[in-house]
């Protein structure tokens, strides 16, 4: 007899605001081809495997807007909400709180709408033989470092990737991590869960899975709806 599936869960943390985009609305509210940023986010998810528990954690006060914005859209993708802290590694830790028992869990930025399915898989399947898995890219342009002194040198960027979201653990081992202390250098959840003791399995990105930050990602992300619904 085949095992039962791990439940799978994904944490969507929206917390920002529109201060890069220069707007007073959210960016994660903000309107693309109809619908609000999020909403296309919580869709790809849902598309990807409607088994997924899909808890979507904001700021207290932009709670009830949101639910306002679901019903002025008539949107009906399953998903619980939870308030979250004053940074990332609280909002995750807020939805945490909401998972139980064993299984999956991906954390993802409320602001990444184009995530593909396989991407999510990848990353799922990969956590459930690794223990973490984490979407990244290969850097295309030239860098280089800037040291003491006002000096700078070139480095191989092929020693590095660029780290977007999911991220994906297993869910009790992340739990684990995020009973630490809060640290600065905590830039993301696989920097928890490293400091922890955890190793990270880096799975193969897309670079089309931008994270809204700029108007300039606006007008990108209303091009790529628009060529996705041309082809």
């Amino acid at each position: 007899m085949s095992e039962a599936p791990q439940q799978r869960y994904a944490i969507i943390v929206a917390g920002g605001s529109g201060s890069r985009m220069r707007s007073a609305l959210p960016k994660q509210f903000l309107p693309l081809r109809g619908k609000p940023v999020l909403m296309h986010t919580l869709l790809a998810w849902h598309a990807a495997d409607q088994a997924i528990r899909l808890i979507l954690v904001l700021p207290q006060a932009q709670i009830s807007f949101w639910e306002s914005l679901c019903r002025e859209h008539g949107f009906t993708v399953p998903h619980e909400v939870t308030p979250g802290g004053a940074s990332r590694f609280q909002s995750t830790a807020c939805g945490l709180v909401r998972t139980s028992g064993d299984g999956l869990v991906a954390v993802h930025d409320g602001v990444r709408p184009f995530v593909s399915a396989a991407v999510i898989h990848a990353c799922y399947e990969t956590a459930a033989a690794q223990g973490a898995a984490v979407a990244s890219v290969p850097l295309k342009d030239s860098i280089r470092e800037v040291l003491p002194g006002e000096k700078n040198a070139a480095r191989d960027r092929s020693a590095y990737r660029i780290i977007q979201t999911p991220q994906a653990f297993r869910l009790s081992e992340l739990k684990q991590a995020f009973e630490k202390e809060e640290s600065p250098l905590f830039t993301d959840d696989a920097s928890v869960y490293e400091a922890w003791g955890g190793k990270i399995a880096l799975i193969e990105g897309e670079y089309s899975n931008i994270k809204i930050t700029t108007p300039e990602d606006m007008i990108f992300a209303e091009a790529h709806i628009k060529a996705a619904q041309e082809a």
